[in-house]
Order: C-alpha cells, then structure tokens, then sequence
C-alpha cells in the first residue's frame, strides 16, 4: 500500500513536471514567434509593418459623378470600410454569435481553450470553438495554404496565436472588428461587409438593421450552407439563432428576439456584383481598358505599378447614375416597344429575313462568315475537328439561354439557329455629353452587355450620313459670305473628281427643285444638292481639316461624297464635334474620369478635358441657328410635333445607304447627345426610308432620353435658349424678315426726280 502511494507520487511528480516542461516550451515558442526569430523552425511571420498594412485584394470601385458606386474591378470583389461605416447591430451580433468575449481576452481566450480541450477528452465536440474573432482575423490576413502535415497545423495555430497578440498589441477592439468584417468571405463573390451588405440587401453596411445584421453575421460560418439565397430555410435559422444568442447575451431584449425572429428574410435587393450586370455595363468595360492602360505608367510608392484589381484604388467618373438610368430606359422603351416589334412585322413571312441580300446563297455565304467569326467555332478550329464536323456540331440543338427584351430565355437551339435568332436584333448607342466640361454624362453601347459585348459608342465604326453635313456647312458659315438665309439654287450639281469621272449626288425629294432656298432650308430637309454645291466650293481637303479641328481623327476620305456622311465615324467622334457649336466654338475632348485615388483616400492623378478653338463664336452660333431649323421644319420636326419638345433645340438627323444605320445628334444649352441604331450586320435593315431613316430609328431615343432629364429637377437642365455671341454683327436670323430686307435693299428708292 505504501509502494503504491510512493509510486502515485512519482507519478504525479513526472506528470507535473513533463506538463511544466510543456508550459514553458509553450511560452519561449511563443515568445520567440513573437519577436520573429525562429524562421528555421516555424517559418515566416508577418511582421510589424506588415501587420500595420496588411495585404488583401482591395477592389477598385468606379463613382459616378453623384456619388453612386457604378461598378467594381476585382480579383476578390472587397472594399474596406472603418467601424464609424458599421451598423452597431452588426457589431453585436458577430461577437455574441462568434466570441462573446472579444472584449475581455487579448487575442486568444483561455476559457475557450480550456472549454476545447474538455470537450475533446469527454468527447463531447458540442462545446464551441476556440478561435477568437482576433485570430480568426489572424487566418484571413495570413492564410495557412493547404495541405499542411498535422506538426505543420500545430505551428501555424502557433503563429495564428501570436499574430492574434499582436493584432490586439497593434489595434483597438473597433479597428480588430472592422477589420474581421472586411475580409470575410460571404458568399455569391461578395467579400468584405460593404459587398455583402451592397450585394444581399442594396444597402450601405451603417444601414443594416437588426435582422439583416444577424443574417450576414450568421452567413460567415459557412456562406453556402447559410446562403439566403440558396438555403433559405437554414439561413433563416442561423439568423435566429444569432438573434437567440444577443438575447441570452443582453444586446437585445426577449420581446425584440420573439417579434425580430418572425420577420421573413427580405431579398428584393439582392443582386451578385459582376462586370456583365448593374449599371453602366458598357461604360465599366471601356473604363476598365482605359485604367489598364494608366496602370502600366503609373506606380505605387514601392516602385510597382498599380494594380486595378487588387490595390483598391478609386475612379471617380463623369458619369451622373440618374441621367445613364435615363439613357438606358430610353434605348430600352424605343427598341423593345416600338423599334423591335415594328421590325419583326416588316419581315414577317420573308424567307431571306432578316438580310437585305438578292439570293438564298447570299443568305448562306453571311451565315457561315458570321459561324467563322464565332468564339465555338474558334474552339473547335483551334482542337482540329474538321469543317464538316464543325458544321455537324454548329447543326445540332443544345440548351441555351439567349436574349429577349422580356429578359434571358432558357431554350433549346441549334448554335447556327441563334446566330440566325441574334441577327434579327436592332442594336441602339447613346452618349451624352455636357456642354463647356466635355464631361460624359450617360454612355450607352448597346441593349445588353450580357449578350451584345461590342461597344457601339467607342468601339464601332459605322457611316454618319447626314450627320455630317454640319461640319461641310461649318465652312461656309465661317467664310463671312454666308449666313443661314443665304439661298442658293436647288438644282442638280456634278463635282469633277480626281480620275476625271464626274460625281452628282441624288437626292430623294423633289421638294422645291429648281428655286432657290435658304441654306438654313437646305440643312432642315438634308438636302443632298445642296451639299454638293458647298461640296464643290470649298472641296474635299479644306472639309477634312475642319473635321480635324472639331476633334474627329478616323480616316476620312478625300472624295466629294463624304459631304453626304460616306465615312466610318464613332458615335463618340461625332458627339465631340456637334458639341463644339454649344462650346461657342471650342472644341473640348469628351473625358470619363476625374480623378483617381488610392485605398487611403489621396490623390494620384486629376483629369480635365484637352480644349482647343476650331472655329470663331459667330460661326458656331451661325450653325445652331442652322441646326435649329432641322427640328422646327426639318427632319427632326417630330420632337416637337409628336414629342411635345417645344424648348430650343439644335439637331441633326442621318440616314445612310440602304438604311443601315440611323442617326441623331440633338444639341441644348447643357447637353450634347447623339443616338445611333442599326444591327450589327450592315446588310440586316429596313427595307423603306419610311421606318429605317434616322428619324424613326434613333431620334425617338433621344426624346425620350431629354424628357426624362428635363423631368428631374435635381439635375438642373436648362430649356432655356443658346447665348447670343458677345458681338456688334447682326445675328437676327429670322429668314423671313432677312428676305425683306435683302429685297428692300436691292430696290432703289425713287424719288421725284427718278419719276421724270
């Protein structure tokens, strides 16, 4: 018996002492993880600098002009937010359903590990986890990487422990918390609390009431089996149990927890963050290829260039939101309710349709080009499958979802059949501009970037028509000898080209043919004879060079036929030129972006938009007396008669060969802003002037784009008229009265004398 206690003693002794042993091996290992020299045992740990910075993948977030975030670019769609930006629901409901003592330990609590430890020799695994939120922030700042050996675990929970010290050595509880919250993952590509709150619920993360909070403080533990969205029923059970442990821990009282717990999660808001969604799609993506180019010129402090998708910089654009909701609605209401239903009606019934083209084979050649030009068959190409497996392949129904104006449609197809199915699609771009900044308030570049990812306002190049007649008038308004009232005969012209042919253009109305009209008669109707007359007097070179001076640099070509708009322009060339008549006659370069900051909030570059004089103030306001025509008696007459736009109004309509493509450039006082609508195929219109002109096609987008802006008085769009330049010449150009007076001043006067 006496043995037997001497040997319990002995035990009891080594055991203390194997476990005293273990204590202080414990403690030194921490004390040297903590001033980081024991790299040969335990490998890197972050140091003090890196704990004062530490690195995460910040997305870049775009700001439109009011303040409303447009879009991100991301590698991890993250942005930081300080505690102040936190709902203090929030706040309480991470710590009573993750560490109900995050504000009495110092990184790890002992009474947690010692709850584990329990737990595990009585196997009984229900007693909670050990990690603080302080180290749990530790893993998500300095990840452990994957398949670590069961010794290599045991390091790193090590290294998690002393960073988790540190952490609480280096910050206060409000930072450590912020912290956590900004780089949680929460599921549907939302990391951070500002994407989760802006992803789940619309909302801005100090917005957040009590049941939200408890959602996305619950969505943490497991974001797709607490997802709302797809595990509604557990998710709403994870939020009742946050809401059951603030109770029990005092954040919140029984009577709100029995009336909070009832209410069904509300998801009308929630919407993934992407670069094919939101707003401004096609803005964001030709942004995105602008800010890849800074970066490669513009670097950090460290010497590296900027990163757009990690550094979590900040681009503050021209962009308003309310006036690019504006525009998509308007591209939106004309192509789906009236444009695209009228189209499908015109071709109903014809087997060529939708191709303007002679024969069935034609049909065929356009159909296998537009195959070859098709990322599938690049694919299939690329693998080595042979044309007549490819075509077996491009011939055989598969499920698909395809675009309709209804929204996405599940369906089953042949990948030759949706090509045939797209090609029926008129496409609409629109950009606005605002007058005197060159700032670029709404920019539209076709029906939806989900399914059409070509940009028709930078990206496309298409013929302006008569849209481009204003710059061929521009010179003869400049010259002093005319004015709008000048007429000129109405008669047929032919301009002697450099091979020796003769050019004479037609013109599709007999309208006053053989009279003489006003120059300002000529615009408003397009009249093509007209054209060819100022064509032949000023010529090809000198038009050109007055294109160059109103910011167009597209190859343009020196033929007399460019006087009726044959060149290929983009919608944004021609929208920055037609502004340089509400500039006074200054040319001011369309811009996107005003300035650009880094995560912490400083300046690294402002941009203001390259000016410069193409043509004197008399001549520019010459000219939008002449475009002011277009719309009271021209072309553009239906803005007022069938759109009620009775304010002053400077436009110019565009039709080119066949109808191919429609446009409008229409100019205010504020704003300069041109629409284009055609399909993306050339050989895919209407077939009469009627429906496929310029003024059916795109200036009904226009109109509904410009009441919608005039509707909203926080704008603050002037109706008002354009300003008289500051100058003694006499700009009275009421052609009516200007005739009287030319007459009267042709007249002699007859006196007593003349009469005998």
């Amino acid at each position: 018996m006496a043995k037997k206690k001497q040997n319990k003693k002995r035990d009891v002794k080594v055991y203390l002492i194997v476990l005293w042993t273990l204590f202080v091996l414990f403690g030194f290992s921490i004390y040297l993880l903590f001033h980081g020299i024991t790299h040969e045992w335990f490998g890197d740990m972050p140091t003090f600098e890196e704990l004062e910075n530490p690195e995460t993948n910040l997305a870049t977030e775009i700001y439109s002009a009011d303040g409303k975030i447009l879009g991100t670019y991301y590698i991890e769609n993250r942005s930081n937010v300080s505690y102040e930006d936190i709902s203090p629901y929030l706040v309480d409901a991470i710590v009573a359903i993750e560490d109900v003592r995050f504000y009495e330990h110092s990184g790890i609590d002992m009474k947690a590990l010692f709850r584990v430890a329990k737990g595990v020799a009585t196997g009984n695994s229900d007693q909670g986890g050990g990690s603080t939120l302080t180290q749990q922030l530790a893993k998500n700042l300095f990840p452990r990487g994957e398949n670590l050996s069961k010794s290599q675990l045991v390091i790193r929970k090590l290294q998690e422990w002393v960073t988790a010290t540190k952490l609480e050595y280096n910050y206060s509880k409000d930072e450590i918390i912020a912290m956590y919250l900004n780089t949680v993952f929460y599921g549907h590509n939302a990391y951070g609390i500002k994407k989760a709150a802006e992803t789940f619920f619309g909302k801005e993360p100090d917005s957040l009431n009590l049941q939200e909070a408890a959602l996305l403080a619950g969505v943490v533990n497991a974001p797709t089996k607490f997802s709302p969205k797809r595990n509604p029923e557990s998710s709403l059970g994870r939020r009742n149990l946050v809401l059951k442990r603030m109770e029990t821990n005092g954040y919140i009282d029984e009577a709100t927890y029995d009336s909070v717990s009832q209410i069904p999660i509300d998801l009308s808001h929630f919407g993934v963050i992407d670069h094919k969604s939101g707003q401004a799609t096609y803005f964001r993506e030709f942004l995105r290829g602008m800010m890849h180019d800074w970066a490669k010129t513009h670097y950090k402090p460290d010497g590296t260039p900027y990163n757009i998708y990690k550094d979590g910089l900040r681009i503050y654009t021209t962009i308003d939101s309310r006036m690019q909701q504006y525009a998509e609605e308007a591209v939106r209401e004309h192509l789906a309710l009236d444009l695209q239903p009228a189209f499908y009606r015109h071709w109903k019934g014809d087997p060529k349709a939708p191709f303007v083209l002679p024969t069935e084979e034609d049909v065929e050649d356009i159909m296998i080009l537009s195959m070859k030009r098709s990322e599938r068959y690049r694919v299939l190409k690329k693998a080595g499958w042979p044309m007549d497996s490819i075509m077996a392949n491009f011939n055989t129904p598969i499920p698909m979802t395809v675009f309709s104006w209804e929204g996405p449609i599940d369906t089953v197809f042949s990948p030759m059949d949706s090509i045939r199915y797209y090609k029926f699609f008129l496409q609409s771009s629109l950009m606005s501009v605002e007058t005197g900044t060159g700032h670029v308030k709404a920019y539209v570049g076709g029906n939806d970037y989900r399914f059409f990812q070509y940009d028709h306002v930078t990206q496309a190049k298409r013929q302006v028509g008569s849209t481009f007649k204003p710059i061929l008038y521009t010179l003869a308004m400049q010259e002093g000898e005319y004015t709008p009232c000048t007429k000129v005969p109405n008669i047929s012209y032919s301009i002697q080209m450099s091979d020796g042919k003769f050019w004479e253009p037609k013109d599709s109305g007999k309208n006053k043919f053989g009279e003489e009209v006003t120059l300002r008669w000529a615009l408003a109707h397009s009249n093509n004879r007209i054209s060819a007359y100022l064509m032949k007097r000023f010529g090809p070179e000198a038009t050109i060079q007055m294109a160059r001076r109103m910011g167009i640099k597209s190859s343009i070509p020196a033929v007399p036929s460019i006087c009726l708009g044959v060149c290929d322009l983009s919608l944004y060339e021609m929208v920055g030129a037609m502004s340089t008549f509400a500039n006074k006659g200054v040319y001011i370069q369309p811009i996107f972006v005003t300035k650009i900051e880094d995560k912490n909030g400083n300046v690294i570059q402002t941009f203001k938009a390259e000016q410069h004089e193409a043509m004197d103030e008399v001549t520019a306001y010459k000219m939008i007396e002449l475009m002011k025509g277009v719309v009271y008696e021209g072309t553009g007459v239906r803005l007022r008669a069938k759109y009620g736009l009775r304010n002053p109004i400077a436009g110019k309509t565009g039709t080119t060969q066949n109808q191919s493509d429609g446009w409008f450039m229409g100019i205010t006082p504020d704003l300069t802003t041109g629409i284009w609508t055609g399909a993306e195929d050339r050989s895919v219109h209407f077939k009469t002037i009627t429906l496929g002109q310029g003024s059916n096609m795109a200036l009904p987008v226009w109109a509904l784009y410009m009441k919608k802006v005039y509707a909203d008085p926080t704008l603050h769009i002037s109706q008002g008229d354009f300003p008289k330049p500051l100058t003694n010449i006499d700009l009275d150009f009421d052609c009516d009265k200007y005739e009287e007076e030319q007459q009267a001043a042709a007249t002699p006067e007859v006196t007593e004398e003349d009469e005998f």
